[in-house]
């Protein structure tokens, strides 16, 4: 697995997915934001701007330009893990408010606005009430970033969002499971390498 493979989304939300665009998946640590290219695959992974947005910003980006946007992301990334980190395994409460306010900065340069759009033939005809965004620079890049870190800030319960319990794993998720059982990223990954190591150990006590 190398920077230009498949971002992983085992978060359960796009919040913890965005932490999770740095990770040590196979004992090897892979960035998938080391630089501008990289950061344009991970939005276009993660749904967060639409392809032919991504392809006009490639086209019109100064040089060097993207590589200075996926800097800004990763100083973003690690300041909300220090964040997610400080207040995971309980409720957050307004009294981090001030803690977040690099993210309220960001949000405010937000140009959103809504527009009456066309439903697609597959969605049943008719209009839909669409909330849109202007892309004036490459800058903005960062903006549906922060609406989604914003997203998750207020709309899940820090109590759930839990490390994955695989060695040397450094992926989050929110436990979204009935009882709040979850412990791995994923059981492709760190569980059945779990249940691998068990399964030796106990052979070598059998033995």
């Amino acid at each position: 697995m190398d920077n230009h493979s498949p971002a992983i989304f085992v978060g359960d939300t796009l919040g913890l997915d965005f932490l999770n665009s740095v990770a040590t998946p196979l004992d090897v640590q892979v960035d998938w934001i080391e630089d501008g290219e990289g950061l344009l695959r991970w939005l276009a992974q993660a749904g967060l701007v639409p392809r032919e947005t991504l392809e006009v910003i490639r086209s019109q980006a100064l040089p060097g330009e993207l590589d200075k946007i996926a800097d800004q992301a990763r100083s973003l990334r690690e300041w909300f893990r220090t964040f997610v980190h400080a207040h995971r395994g309980r409720p957050l409460t307004a009294a981090a408010l001030d803690e977040l306010e690099p993210l309220n900065r960001l949000l405010e340069r937000d140009e959103g606005f809504s527009r009456i759009t066309a439903k697609q033939p597959g969605e049943g005809g008719g209009l839909d009430f669409q909330s849109m965004r202007k892309w004036r620079s490459p800058e903005a890049l960062l903006l549906p970033i922060g609406e989604a870190l914003g997203r998750f800030v207020c709309t899940e319960d820090f109590s759930d969002v839990k490390a994955c319990e695989g060695h040397a794993c450094t992926l989050l998720f929110a436990d979204h499971t009935r009882g709040h059982r979850r412990r791995w990223c994923s059981m492709a990954m760190c569980g059945n390498r779990a249940k691998q190591t068990a399964h030796r150990h106990r052979l070598k006590q059998g033995q």
